[in-house]
């Protein structure tokens, strides 16, 4: 019988040492760090925000403090030497991160009044911040997946009670309703999406990522979560999907509130012809360099470095720069170019058959949706209720306080009027 060599390896021993030198690392790593960094650590809750079968990582920076990366896994998180490159990087002052430390669903609250930002990834970000909020209740905010026909769908959601569906705009994701979900989440159960295409839900090719899509996806995933009926939050695209929601499925829908919402051209569309010859699939293919698409879309963007808009800047690329994103966004934009106006199946000459009651909420500075479609609007639904704020085309984030209580005002049954022309601090309510 041949012997058998005992004696481990050149290779083996600088595999255990290699290994006994991350693990002294990891060590020290954890006695150097801040009572606040372990604390965020111990209390990681993976239901929170579970990434079955991902290995993430999250940066957390202290101003004139440090930096430290965080390991998040299916066993919970650790903290490790730094990689250099994060999936998400959360930055605040060492006095903001010690109050987050010492309660619960601080540092959401911190991040929502601007204390604290987050880059790169919102959806890993902020689910790292849910998830080690402390809160144990069953109705604190949480993120997750759910598996459809088409395409795996992300969310998140909040709260208890009627259920609210939000829907993001074109290039958009649920971060931008991540203010509404923290407000309304104290009388409804609020659910926001992102749309198959966009942030962390699939990006399937060829489908047609149309109004009637986007509904359809919708639809199925009420269906997921065994709700028959919800009030519907849209914002630009997603206005225009919660439109084809309530035109499609009346009986699934009890409230919508539309922001800026995408509506079809009344004026001729001259370039008709030519959009509907261009494939969206082309999109598969990436043009300019990522550094030429990153700063034209900064350059485009007020601020884009800063904030609320750095963040959403952050998101959009994230998907854009991915082919499948790609041709997600240019098949979106296409459909809301040809969206027919008029004719038997013209989406004027539909909108006056919808039955849910609507409150539209226009900003008078919006290029995108000029605030002249509101009497259009009104021509068509004259039951349906508008408030006019002074912002762009995203009032949940650039109006968040008038625009949330509009809309938990109009989904409890008042009655939502626009001040006198000299007021602009927010909705005056009365009862219905």
């Amino acid at each position: 019988m041949a012997e058998i060599d005992a004696r481990p390896s050149r290779g083996s021993e600088a595999n255990q040492a290699a290994r006994g030198e991350r693990a002294a690392q990891s060590r020290t790593i954890v006695s150097e760090a801040p009572d606040w960094v372990q604390t965020l650590v111990s209390r990681y809750d993976s239901e929170v925000s579970p990434e079955p079968g991902r290995r993430l990582r999250v940066e957390l920076k202290a101003r004139e403090q440090g930096s430290w990366e965080v390991v998040l896994a299916d066993a919970g998180a650790t903290l490790a030497p730094s990689s250099g490159r994060p999936d998400a990087t959360i930055a605040a002052d060492p006095a903001t991160w010690e109050r987050i430390a010492t309660g619960t669903d601080r540092a959401l609250a911190a991040y929502l009044d601007g204390h604290l930002s987050v880059r790169r990834n919102l959806h890993v970000g902020v689910g790292f911040l849910a998830a080690t909020g402390g809160s144990t209740k069953a109705a604190r905010m949480r993120f997750r997946s759910v598996a459809r026909r088409d395409a795996r769908v992300s969310m998140v959601e909040a709260g208890e009670g009627s259920a609210v569906l939000a829907i993001h705009g074109l290039g958009g994701t649920k971060g931008s309703f991540l203010p509404t979900v923290a407000a309304l989440s104290d009388r409804f159960r609020v659910i926001a999406v992102d749309l198959p295409g966009f942030g962390d839900s699939d990006k399937p090719i060829g489908v047609a990522y149309d109004a009637g899509f986007f509904a359809s996806a919708c639809i199925d995933l009420l269906d997921a979560l065994e709700l028959d009926r919800v009030h519907v939050i849209g914002n630009s695209l997603g206005g225009r999907v919660a439109l084809e929601l309530g035109l499609r499925q009346p009986a699934r829908v009890q409230r919508l509130a539309l922001l800026a919402c995408s509506l079809a051209w009344r004026r001729p569309r001259p370039w008709a012809p030519l959009v509907r010859l261009t494939r969206p699939e082309l999109g598969l293919v990436q043009l300019a360099p990522r550094s030429v698409v990153d700063g034209i879309v900064r350059r485009l963007i007020p601020g884009a470095n800063d904030g609320w808009a750095a963040a959403g800047v952050d998101e959009f690329l994230r998907a854009y720069l991915t082919p499948s994103g790609r041709a997600a966004f240019y098949a979106a934009s296409r459909h809301i170019y040809l969206d027919e106006p008029h004719g038997s199946d013209g989406f004027w000459t539909r909108l006056v058959g919808l039955e849910p009651d609507a409150l539209f909420i226009w900003g008078r500075e919006d290029k995108l949706v000029p605030i002249g479609f509101k009497r259009h609007v009104a021509d068509a639904l004259p039951q349906a209720q508008h408030l006019e704020l002074d912002c762009g085309h995203v009032p949940q984030i650039e109006r968040p306080r008038p625009t949330n209580e509009a809309i938990a005002a109009f989904l409890s049954g008042a009655l939502v009027t626009d001040r006198p022309a000299s007021g602009t601090s927010g909705p005056e309510r009365a009862a219905a």
